[in-house]
């Protein structure tokens, strides 16, 4: 199929506004943005008039279980559901079996990725007490960043050596991403809710077991730590109202340490634990409603940055286990767009805001090579969104390999038309179309 294509007469939305007009693209590229365009003999029309056209959802975090996980997902499974809700890039986390704690074994995800992504993409290294070494070899340009666990993981992954951690952020070359929870007291509350409810526990208490304080404590650490060192600091899933008053608001140019916050924090919150249970169990915890309005103003204000999913996928017999069992973790890229929306829908946040978080900072904060815009000369990673038609989510209709999704039974009021990755169109009209080999991401990192 011919990767040349001219979208008619589309409401574009890119930096900061909003215009109707046509987009040419042209051997994967975006060619030419104008209005009036005749269409060529070797170009696909797209008759667009009502629909939006946006930049593709760039992905700061996801979770695709490959190696080690597939019963989970793939990279293969994840990466094409991803685009099927208009994600056209994404950085997969480092928590695998075997975990990406070595310059070798972060290649090796990048090898698997070359053969079955559909989505374009870059993998982050993983820090652990004992690998300091291989982060100082790390290089910024040939993938996303260094992500740190400062609170409860699996594995060898959680930094709690204090003169360890100390020195990942003086010698860390690039960024520090961070999941910030304080482990120690995480632990004394389970004991707590152990010995007053016995097997009884439930996902009612999670958030009060994965507490605020131990959420403010860490992220307060990891301030700390980048201020003394000058570390290029990210702090990721932001879920309390006191850490995102940490973060100095405005636009993300110029800032040393920026911050994350995810769909799901906008869209559910402690009064939907006794509907969903273990289903919206996460780590962090979802936490109080007033949280929830917090994040969504502190994403208005830039005081968050960057919307991303923490797409996270676990098995139903897993996620149906009791809550001790149960892990924590949600799949969410295939509707991450759709309830980002809803926020646009209720007036919470500015379309162009929502594009801004989800495309263009983190193009901005990364250093991703030409995408993230609308621009001409860019690569035409672009998602069609289609405002008046909605669309109800079944489990039936969950392309991620788990097979469900705590948006089950839902109606949002936008749905995904099409999307393309390096101007080919990869979903439309819900389905796949011609799903080709997404590109591994390049970086040109400013100080």
């Amino acid at each position: 199929m011919s990767r040349n294509w001219l979208i008619q007469n589309a409401l574009m939305v890119n930096e900061g506004r909003r215009f109707e007009g046509d987009l040419r693209i042209r051997a994967g590229r975006i060619d030419l943005i104008g209005a009036g365009l005749n269409a060529r003999p070797d170009e696909h029309v797209i008759e667009a008039r009502g629909r939006w056209l946006l930049p593709g959802m760039i992905d700061d975090q996801v979770h695709f279980r490959e190696p080690g996980l597939t019963h989970k997902g793939d990279i293969g499974s994840e990466s094409r559901a991803a685009i099927a809700g208009g994600i056209t890039s994404f950085m997969e986390m480092p928590n695998t079996r075997p975990p990406a704690l070595s310059i070798e074994s972060l290649e090796s995800k990048f090898a698997i990725a070359a053969q079955t992504s559909a989505a374009n993409y870059s993998f982050y290294l993983g820090a652990s007490n004992d690998n300091l070494e291989e982060i100082r070899r790390f290089d910024p340009s040939r993938a996303c960043g260094i992500k740190i666990f400062m609170g409860a993981s699996t594995g060898n992954m959680l930094v709690d050596n204090p003169q360890t951690l100390d020195a990942i952020f003086r010698d860390a070359p690039g960024i520090v991403v961070t999941h910030c929870e304080d482990t120690p007291t995480i632990d004394a509350n389970q004991r707590l809710f152990k010995q007053e409810f016995g097997d009884e526990v439930t996902a009612i208490h999670h958030p009060l077991i994965r507490s605020r304080e131990a959420c403010i404590k860490s992220t307060r650490l990891a301030l700390e730590l980048a201020r003394r060192h000058g570390t290029r600091l990210h702090v990721l899933h932001i879920t309390t109202a006191e850490e995102a008053e940490l973060f100095a608001p405005g636009p993300i140019e110029g800032k040393r340490i920026t911050a994350e916050t995810c769909v799901h924090y906008l869209h559910f919150d402690a009064d939907d634990y006794p509907r969903l249970g273990n289903f919206i169990k996460c780590n962090p915890a979802i936490k109080q409603s007033a949280d929830r309005l917090a994040l969504i103003a502190a994403l208005r204000e830039g005081r968050l940055d960057i919307l991303a999913t923490d797409h996270a996928p676990h098995t139903l017999q897993e996620k149906t286990q009791p809550y001790l069992d149960a892990p924590g973790g949600l799949p969410l890229v295939q509707h991450a767009l759709q309830c980002a929306l809803e926020r646009v829908f209720d007036e919470q946040i500015s379309l162009e805001c929502l594009v801004d978080r989800c495309a263009h900072g983190p193009a901005r904060l990364f250093g991703i090579q030409d995408r993230g815009f609308l621009r001409e000369g860019y690569w035409a990673d672009l998602v069609l969104v289609d405002p008046a038609r909605p669309q109800q989510i079944t489990r039936a209709g969950v392309l991620a390999r788990c097979a469900w999704s705590p948006f089950e039974g839902e109606t949002f009021r936008a749905s995904i038309a099409s999307t393309f990755v390096n101007g080919v169109r990869a979903w439309h009209d819900g389905g796949f179309d011609q799903v080709e080999s997404g590109m591994r991401l390049g970086f040109d990192r400013r100080p």
